[in-house]
């Protein structure tokens, strides 16, 4: 689906948009600055993006505050890298639900992944969101689409990875 097709009968039947990265596009960069840019627009967010700060620190932004949350445990000095503190994501993903009840304009995720593939991460979170009729943002890299499209049952839209794709696809839902 291309953006000059996002209409109003396409926002209505497509609350929910994934922004298709490859492998050699990290997606956190351009979430932020969609979130920067929604924030100087003054929309009500929930949700949570990713900020890695260095190969074994990864934190989580809610996006409701603003305020950061690490999600990963050092392995030790001769690890290679790092391992996702589930503990950590659990609380991540409650302050979420709590973020979403308060019923904001968008709700923002920092990807669809091998977590969310496999039943955890913060797709529950997804989820209420989506049942809860809050446009939902995410980033889901190609080799997860599949499982992406099964999560949706189809109903969400593919974007480019940028900024400016987001941006569209929200302007265009406030148009309906």
């Amino acid at each position: 689906m291309s953006l000059a097709s996002l209409d109003e009968r396409t926002t209505k039947r497509f609350p929910i948009a994934a922004l298709v990265y490859s492998p050699d596009i990290d997606p956190a960069p351009v979430l932020a600055e969609v979130v920067q840019m929604l924030r100087e627009r003054g929309v009500a967010l929930a949700g949570a993006i990713e900020h890695n700060n260095s190969s074994c620190s990864m934190e989580l932004e809610l996006l409701s505050s603003g305020s950061r949350m690490g999600i990963s445990q050092a392995l030790g000095s001769g690890a290679a890298g790092c391992r996702l503190n589930g503990a950590a994501l659990a609380e991540a993903a409650s302050l979420v639900r709590r973020d979403i009840e308060a019923a904001p304009a968008l709700a923002i995720f920092n990807k669809f992944g091998s977590q969310e593939s496999a039943g955890g991460g913060l797709r529950d979170e997804m989820a209420q969101a989506a049942m809860a009729h809050i446009p939902v943002l995410t980033a889901v890299g190609e080799r997860f689409l599949d499982q992406w499209s099964a999560f949706t049952g189809g109903d969400s839209v593919q974007l480019p990875c940028s900024a400016e794709a987001a941006l569209a696809w929200w302007d265009a839902l406030q148009k309906r």
